[in-house]
This record gives C-alpha cells, structure tokens and sequence, in this order.
C-alpha cells in the first residue's frame, strides 16, 4: 500500500452546494432612475431615489398596505417621502412624471409581494 506524498490542504476547493429550490429573501430596497429627474432650487439634481420597503410607521396616518398595492396615487403620494432616499418633500413627489409615479408604484408593490410570486414573475420575464 502506498501512501500518497501530499495529503489535501486546506487549499482544496470546497464542493459547491446544490443549488436551493428557495427562492432569493425578499429585497428590502430597491434603486429606481428617475425618467425626468427632481430638479431642487438649490441646483441639486435627484437622477435616482432608493426605496426602502415600507414599515409599520411609515404607514402612519391611516395608509393601508391594500391602497400601496393597488398604486393609489394618494398613498403613493404620502408614503414615498418616508421611504426614499434621499429624503424627497411631498411637493416634490407630487412633481413626479407620470412613468416615474407608476415606476415607484411598481417597485413598491414589488415589497409585498410573497417570494414565491417574486420567482413565478422572474420565470415569465426571462429573468
């Protein structure tokens, strides 16, 4: 019986998992473009705004996660000043291109979404 000259190291690769019939976690914010960006006074321009998903307070104020999902504009409307970064005013999410309003009300109905919705969507798409 011979015994090998170099026994394995911690250098040897590791044995790649299998992969998981889990779905990804859901994301909890997500980076949208602006299609016409927010313009401030001070000169500054908003080209992108992180959304955070939405928590318990941020839907103060009789917000329903029912009315975010069906994109009312209203809800829209008082929630995304709570949850983008950088902080944006009301008058200015009231400013809002229509693509860019139906944009974030995608995005944030995209937050509610049960994962496996979330794959079953990605499949349909391609991605």
């Amino acid at each position: 019986m011979e015994i090998p000259e170099t026994l394995p190291t911690a250098a040897t690769p590791p044995i790649a998992a299998a992969p998981s019939a889990e779905p990804a976690p859901p994301s909890s914010s997500a980076m949208i473009t602006l299609m016409e960006p927010i313009e401030r006074k001070s000169g500054q321009v908003i080209d992108k705004l992180l959304l955070k998903k939405p928590r318990a307070g941020d839907l103060r104020g009789g917000l329903k996660v029912e009315d975010l999902f069906a994109g009312n504009v209203d809800a829209l409307l008082t929630v995304v000043p709570r949850i983008a970064t950088p902080f944006i005013t009301t008058q200015e999410a009231e400013m809002l291109s229509t693509e860019d309003l139906m944009e974030v009300a995608g995005t944030v109905r995209g937050f509610f979404l049960p994962p496996s919705i979330k794959a079953a969507l990605a499949q349909m798409g391609g991605g």
